[in-house]
C-alpha cells in the first residue's frame, strides 16, 4: 500500500496499489462541494475539447494541405508534428507555473498564445509560416490538460483523479470526434482559414469561462516552495523510469496515428476517398470517446478493489502490440475499425498519468504531470514526423506506398514491444529482490 506523501520522497512504490488520499480542498482551503467541482470539471473540459479538436485536425485537413500546398510525407508530418514540438517544449517551464502559480492563472495566460496561433495560421501562406503558427498553437495549448490535472489532484481524492482523468480524455476524444466528419462538412462553407479563424474565437470564450469558474490557487506557490525537487529529481524516480518509454512509444505513437497517419492510412493504404477517410477517423475517435467514459466509471471501482495501475497496463498493454500486428498483416484489410480496435486497446497506457500524479506530493505534481506530458509529447512530435520520413525514404527506394507505410509501422511496434518489456523489468527486478 502507499503511504500518505509528505515530501518529495513520499511517493507511490513501483508496485502502486490504492493511493492514499489527499486532502480535498481549493487553493482558498476550503471543501470543495460537488456543484462547485462540476463546473470546475467543465470549464477545464470544454478547453480540452478544442485543444483536441486543434490537435486531430491535421489528419482530416491533410488531404487539402497535400494538394493546395504540394506537401509530402515528410512536411505534412512536420506541419502536424510542430503543434506537438511547441506542447512539448513548453512542459518543463509549464511545470513550474504550475506549481508557482497555479493551474487557473498560468492556463489563462497560455491560452492568449493559442488564439493568436490559430490566428496566424489562418493568415500563413507558407510551410513556414503555417510550422511556426502551428508551433504557437501548440504551445498555447500546453497546459489544456496539464493545468486541470494538477488541480484535480488538489482537490478530489485519489479514485475520483482517475475518473477525472479519464472523463477529461473522453472530452479529447470528443473534440477529436469533431475534427472529423463536421470539419470535412464545414469545409466547403468555411474553408480552412475560415474554420481557423472560427477556433481562435471558440478559445476566446473558453477563456471566459476558465477566468469565471475556477478558483484562485495561491496555495500552489506556498506547496511550490515547500518542494524543492528538480526535474532530474523527478525524472529518476523508479515509477517515472519504469513508465516514461511507454509513454514516449506507445502513447505517444498512438496519439500520432489517430491524429494524423490513420487518414494517410485510409486513403493511401485502404484507397478511401477524403470523405471515407473521415468517416474513418470519425468511427475511431468516436470509439476512443466511448473507451474513456467507460474508463471513468469503473475505475474508482477498480480502485476500491485494490488494482494499480502497474497492475492494470501489465495485463491490458500486450492486447495494442498483437493488434498491431494484426493490422500490418491485413494491409489494406486493416480498416477504421480495426484502428479502432487498437487505438482503444492503447487507452491502458492513459492510467499512467493519474498514477504520475499521486506518486508525489500535492507541491509537486505540476512537475510531474507536466515532465511525463513532455516525453509523451515528444514522442508524438518523433512518431508523427519519423513515421513520415521512414515512408518517404521507402517510397524512394521503389516500395508502394502500402508496403512502405506497413513497413514503417513495423518499425514502430518493434519499439513498442522494447517499451513494454523495459516496463516489465523492474516488476520481474522487483519480484526477485522480494524472493531473496
Amino acid at each position: 500500500m502507499l503511504s500518505r506523501p509528505s515530501s518529495s520522497r513520499s511517493a507511490l512504490r513501483p508496485d502502486d496499489a490504492v493511493p492514499a488520499k489527499p486532502a480535498s480542498v481549493t487553493a482558498a482551503g476550503r471543501e470543495v462541494g460537488a456543484r462547485q467541482a462540476i463546473q470546475i470539471f467543465l470549464a477545464f473540459a470544454f478547453v480540452y475539447f478544442f485543444a483536441a479538436l486543434l490537435r486531430g485536425i491535421t489528419a482530416t485537413l491533410a488531404p487539402v494541405f497535400s494538394e493546395s500546398l504540394a506537401l509530402d510525407a515528410a512536411d505534412l508530418g512536420l506541419l502536424a508534428g510542430a503543434y506537438f514540438l511547441g506542447f512539448a517544449l513548453l512542459q518543463l517551464p509549464l511545470g513550474r507555473a504550475l506549481d508557482r502559480w497555479g493551474p487557473r492563472r498560468t492556463l489563462l495566460a497560455l491560452m492568449l498564445l493559442a488564439v493568436l496561433g490559430c490566428v496566424a495560421f489562418s493568415q500563413a501562406h507558407s510551410l513556414t509560416a503555417l510550422i511556426a503558427a502551428r508551433f504557437l498553437t501548440g504551445a498555447g495549448l500546453a497546459a489544456c490538460l496539464m493545468a486541470p490535472l494538477t488541480c484535480f489532484r488538489r482537490i478530489l481524492s485519489p479514485a475520483a483523479q482517475l475518473r477525472a482523468n479519464s472523463w477529461m480524455l473522453m472530452t479529447g476524444s470528443l473534440g477529436m470526434l469533431a475534427s472529423t466528419l463536421p470539419v470535412q462538412w464545414l469545409l466547403p462553407l468555411m474553408g480552412w482559414r475560415g474554420l481557423f479563424l472560427g477556433l481562435a474565437a471558440c478559445l476566446l470564450i473558453c477563456l471566459l469561462m476558465v477566468a469565471s469558474q475556477v478558483p484562485r490557487d495561491p496555495v500552489a506557490a506556498a506547496d511550490a516552495s515547500r518542494h524543492k525537487a528538480g526535474y532530474l529529481q523527478i525524472a529518476a524516480h523508479p515509477l517515472f523510469m519504469r513508465m516514461a518509454p511507454l509513454g514516449f512509444v506507445l502513447y505517444g505513437g498512438m496519439i500520432a496515428i489517430q491524429s494524423l497517419w490513420a487518414g494517410p492510412w485510409l486513403t493511401q493504404v485502404v484507397g478511401a476517398s477524403p470523405g471515407q477517410a473521415a468517416q474513418g477517423l470519425f468511427a475511431i475517435n468516436l470509439s476512443m470517446l466511448c473507451a474513456f467514459m467507460l474508463w471513468g466509471a469503473v475505475m474508482p471501482r477498480l480502485v476500491g478493489r485494490g488494482l494499480g495501475a502497474v497492475q492494470l497496463m501489465q495485463w491490458g498493454l500486450p492486447l495494442p502490440l498483437i493488434l498491431l500486428a494484426l493490422n500490418l498483416l491485413l494491409g489494406s484489410g486493416a480498416g477504421a475499425w480495426h484502428w479502432a480496435a487498437w487505438c482503444v486497446s492503447c487507452t491502458f497506457v492513459s492510467l499512467s498519468q493519474p498514477a504520475i500524479g499521486v506518486a508525489f506530493p500535492a507541491g509537486l505534481a505540476g512537475r510531474a504531470l507536466s515532465a511525463f506530458n513532455l516525453v509523451i509529447f515528444s514522442g508524438v512530435f518523433c512518431v508523427q514526423w519519423g513515421l513520415g520520413l521512414v515512408i518517404d525514404v521507402l517510397q524512394a527506394w521503389g516500395q508502394p506506398p502500402a508496403l512502405a507505410f506497413r513497413l514503417a509501422l513495423a518499425g514502430y511496434g518493434a519499439l513498442c514491444l522494447l517499451a513494454y518489456l523495459w516496463f516489465l523489468r523492474p516488476l520481474r527486478l522487483g519480484a526477485a529482490h522480494s524472493a531473496a
